[in-house]
């Protein structure tokens, strides 16, 4: 018998009897040893947060406009007054609208009808002699960019006041401006295919589209032979069509439209009509002028349930007339919001800045506008108006008469006296 070989199978089973009994020692309660082990190692399943991004931010343009920029003969004879000792500056308007200029600045985009022409090979004319015929010095175009106005809109009665070359010098004066200092301009174009040009100006992301449209031109035509084009309001199947075109190019669709019965506040049913069926082709904002008086201004639902804003007047920005109701305007002002998230476009924080004409006496001495904000009854009951020559059919004028066109005329919702 090999002994070494039966020893060690002993000594074997005898270690392994030996760790079965320290195993089962263990799990005893009261044993007289304790062993810690490890707890088992697992593999923990890491479940990350999903991501949420923030939603797109809206897109957002504060717009400022203004109506009828009329320069009367007492308003380029007050710009020579405040040229005086100036080398070089035959005439100076910027007092005129120093007052309004930085609510102007501060908006996004600010947009102004310019009512009157300029052709600098034609003389300076301002319906003095009794004539409504219009012709402004080019200085008028400085003070106007200077006070911050980005979009010029011309479709309007005076266009012919210097006949087709006139209306055509202007254009070119306006078009050299645009190029110079990055303008927009629109409503009296050289030809068809600049008419058909829809003007795009992208502002903070946001494209906006602009159209001009214009009643009448005083009766005078365009001669048959000339290739100079002003879309007329009858044209409807033409705005149709370009309104509904902007629409696709842009985000938001701004009209002007020259119309209505000048020196009244009522607003006729034919512009009802047509704003009803501009808001229905696309258009998000009318801006109404021609009336040269405050008119009020309305929410029309469109078809699909969205909705846009008409200003069916804003009167007149500056002039020299002499009947109270020429002498307060409205400057519109509102935000286009491009939502972030639907990418659908809308309308916020929509009203009107009521504007007053002020002239401290009958010779029209020291002409400027200023914001509702900053006039006061004082200034009402030192106006000039009252003793201006020739007079007009209502020569009234104080701080109750103000208030009460202001309160005919914008809703109250929609009114910004404070800015």
């Amino acid at each position: 018998m090999d002994f070494k070989k039966m020893y060690s199978f002993t000594a074997v089973l005898l270690m392994m009897t030996a760790c079965t009994a320290c195993g089962e020692q263990v799990g005893q309660a009261g044993g007289n040893s304790e062993i810690d082990f490890p707890p088992p190692v697992t593999a923990e399943t890491t479940t990350e947060e999903p991501t949420t991004e923030p939603p797109p931010e809206d897109k957002r343009v504060h717009v400022v406009s203004a109506g009828d920029n009329l320069i009367h003969y007492s308003v380029f004879k007050n710009a020579e007054i405040y040229a005086y000792g100036q080398e070089g500056v035959a005439y100076d308007f910027k007092p005129i609208y120093q007052n309004v200029k930085p609510i102007i600045e501060s908006a996004d985009l600010a947009i102004l009808n310019q009512e009157t022409i300029i052709s600098e090979s034609n003389p300076i004319r301002g319906a003095d002699g009794g004539q409504l015929i219009f012709n402004s010095p080019p200085e008028v175009a400085d003070a106007v960019i200077d006070a911050g106005f980005d979009v010029f809109t011309m479709a309007n009665n005076h266009l012919l006041d210097m006949g087709a070359s006139g209306l055509e010098e202007s254009i070119n004066f306006w078009n050299k401006k645009a190029e110079e200092n990055d303008l927009t301009v629109l409503g009296a174009y050289l030809n068809e295919e600049d008419a058909e040009n829809i003007r795009v100006r992208e502002v903070n992301g946001v494209k906006i589209a602009f159209l001009a449209y214009a009643e009448h031109i005083n009766g005078f035509s365009i001669p048959y032979d000339s290739s100079l084009r002003v879309i007329m309001n009858y044209e409807e199947d033409v705005i149709e069509r370009q309104i509904k075109k902007a629409t696709e190019i842009a985000d938001a669709v701004i009209v002007s439209a020259h119309w209505g019965v000048e020196d009244t506040h009522e607003v006729s049913d034919d512009r009802k009509e047509l704003a009803n069926k501009m808001i229905n082709w696309g258009a998000d904002v009318i801006l109404g002028c021609h009336t040269h008086t405050a008119e009020t201004m309305e929410w029309i639902s469109r078809d699909d349930g969205t909705k846009g804003f008409v200003y069916y007047s804003m009167g007149n920005f500056i002039c020299a007339q002499t009947d109270n109701f020429n002498l307060v305007g409205e400057m519109p002002d509102f935000d286009i919001v491009v939502d972030g998230a639907t990418g659908e476009t809308r309308l916020e924080n929509v009203g009107a800045i009521p504007t007053i004409v002020h002239y401290d006496d009958g010779s029209f001495s020291n002409i400027r506008i200023y914001p509702y904000s900053q006039y006061t009854p004082e200034l009402a009951e030192s106006h000039g108006l009252p003793y201006a020559v020739p007079a007009g059919n209502y020569p009234q004028f104080s701080w109750d008469i103000i208030n009460d066109i202001i309160n005919n005329n914008i809703p109250e919702e929609c009114r910004k006296l404070d800015k």
